[in-house]
């Protein structure tokens, strides 16, 4: 039975560090057209006050016999560069992703994984609008008309400056929760805290999160198969590999519950980072903080809990010597014959 890792994520949902798909509302070319408008009035103020109070100084440069013939020029490009470039720079990374007209029109800039953008993000946009998009200094109009072509045709609603430095434009709402998360097996939590889970993407960490949830919906053998084939790839990716006799939903839930501990107690660095240099701004993003117990960072949790099922796939290492397997328990239930559930 051929089983792949996740499908392909819709247009309109984000998938945070946590495997968890975050419901939000694309922002479309109505909204981003609006406020561009805004942003564009705000640039063009602040390029003639910039230019006024360059030719003041200018003038005294030419009373005090200091003034050049091309510092003219000059003063003009570093004044355009600063106002098309800096601007839409300089507030997206301060404001973490919004300009004077995206705060207008409720609009947020995050990366693809639903993370604030920083400098770099913003940078790369910035340069990339300038050059292609707004003004578009190579070629205007076919430029123009290949950025609104991609910003209409793009599922997730992505200009040219989105592709390049991968980050999209939402609504802005209150945060949802995590959802779901499994808990961590007591046992493993020694054992999860070495785990390498750098090759664990986002796609694979979902639909194992997807199949701890729903597999009390899935009948018998198809749900041993797909958990036996989702605990391989798992197993593939990661580092070291579980202790001999682990059962398969034990395996995945800790690997999962261990990739959310990781994803929140980073998030809880960067909100602290965040509170200390813009309290105000932190306060209104974080109303609440989160539930704190032991030390540990717990996100709100369902009742649904997963079905345990026993895999039947070998385990890399190998049983110690003279290792006997324990007698079946009702906490860890066998396989169960593959005749389907009426």
């Amino acid at each position: 039975m051929a089983v792949t890792s996740a499908p392909e994520v819709p247009g309109d949902r984000l998938v945070s560090g946590e495997a968890v798909e975050l419901d939000v509302r694309v922002a479309r070319a109505g909204s981003r057209v609006l406020a561009l408008m805004i942003d564009i009035v705000a640039q063009v103020v602040l390029f003639i006050t910039l230019l006024i109070l360059a030719r003041l100084g200018e003038g005294l440069m030419h009373i005090l016999g200091l003034f050049d013939s091309g510092l003219d020029q000059a003063v003009t490009v570093v004044v355009t560069a600063t106002v098309l470039l800096g601007y839409p720079v300089f507030w997206e990374t301060l404001l973490r992703g919004r300009t004077p007209g995206k705060a207008a029109m409720g609009l947020r800039v995050v990366r693809d994984d639903g993370g604030p953008v920083r400098f770099r993000h913003a940078f790369t946009r910035g340069l990339v609008g300038l050059a292609l998009e707004w003004p578009g200094l190579l070629m205007p109009v076919v430029t123009w008309l290949a950025s609104l072509g991609t910003l209409l045709l793009n599922r997730s609603g992505k200009r040219l400056g989105d592709l390049a430095a991968g980050t999209i434009v939402i609504h802005e709402r209150t945060p949802a929760s995590w959802g779901w998360v499994p808990a961590m097996p007591p046992p493993l939590a020694r054992w999860a805290a070495l785990l390498d889970l750098t090759g664990l993407d986002d796609s694979l960490a979902l639909a194992v999160r997807h199949f701890l949830a729903r597999n009390r919906e899935i009948a018998e053998p198809a749900r041993t198969q797909l958990g036996q084939a989702l605990a391989r790839e798992v197993a593939a990716c990661t580092t070291p590999p579980p202790p001999y006799g682990v059962p398969g939903w034990a395996y995945l839930a800790a690997v999962l519950a261990e990739r959310h501990r990781r994803a929140a107690r980073q998030l809880m660095r960067v909100r602290a980072a965040s509170a200390s240099m813009f309290p105000t701004l932190a306060a209104a993003l974080n109303p609440a903080p989160p539930l704190t117990v032991s030390g540990q960072v717990w996100a709100p949790m369902s009742p649904l809990q997963p079905t345990p099922w026993t895999p039947a796939f070998t385990m890399p290492q190998a049983p110690p010597p003279g290792y006997a397997p324990p007698a079946p328990t009702g906490s860890v239930p066998t396989i169960r014959s593959a005749t389907p559930r009426p």
